[in-house]
């Protein structure tokens, strides 16, 4: 009969665990749809994109990888979507969530990234990610980034460094 105790108090803790699991404040929410933004651009289903993003939206890309003819190129999310089912494998970016401000239904995300292709970085800049809830969640809306030479990023975007295991030879 010891076992009927524990098995209640377990009972009591499983919607705490439950809450822990799941975000709470919406600044926590708009992180978690970035999150799923940039699991779906590292995913190999390359459909996977068009889940996160309003269809509706804009993308502006503001290349300045040559310092001698930066320019700025505008992309309609769909035209996007479509383009991305067709790039490589092995992509990833890594984004530091600097500011995330909500009001309401709209938010906002800021912060510096690394692209990667086959783990190795290709460019980095910064993110300005508008954010949209709507029935589905939170979706992104329209999306502006910079994208500057490898020689101009910053170190504090790359992930920690792997612990290497010799190996049993070594």
């Amino acid at each position: 009969m010891k076992i009927l105790p524990s098995v209640a108090a377990f009972a009591l803790l499983l919607p705490n665990l439950a809450a822990a699991s799941t975000p709470h404040s919406p600044e926590e929410e708009v992180r978690a749809a970035a999150d799923a933004f940039f699991a779906a651009l590292k995913s190999e289903d390359k459909t996977a994109l068009a889940g996160t993003m309003v269809p509706e939206g804009m993308i502006f890309i503001h290349d300045r990888r040559d310092p001698e003819n930066p320019r700025v190129t505008t992309r309609s999310v769909r035209d996007h979507v479509k383009a991305w089912e067709t790039s490589p494998q092995g992509t990833n970016e890594i984004m530091i969530y600097e500011s995330v401000l909500v009001d309401g239904e709209m938010a906002h995300l800021w912060g510096p990234y690394m692209f990667f292709l086959n783990g190795k970085p290709t460019h980095c800049g910064t993110n300005s990610m508008s954010m949209v809830r709507t029935s589905e969640g939170w979706l992104v809306g329209n999306t502006s980034f910079t994208m500057t030479a490898m020689s101009e990023c910053s170190p504090r975007v790359l992930p920690p460094p792997r612990a290497v295991i010799p190996s049993p030879e070594q």
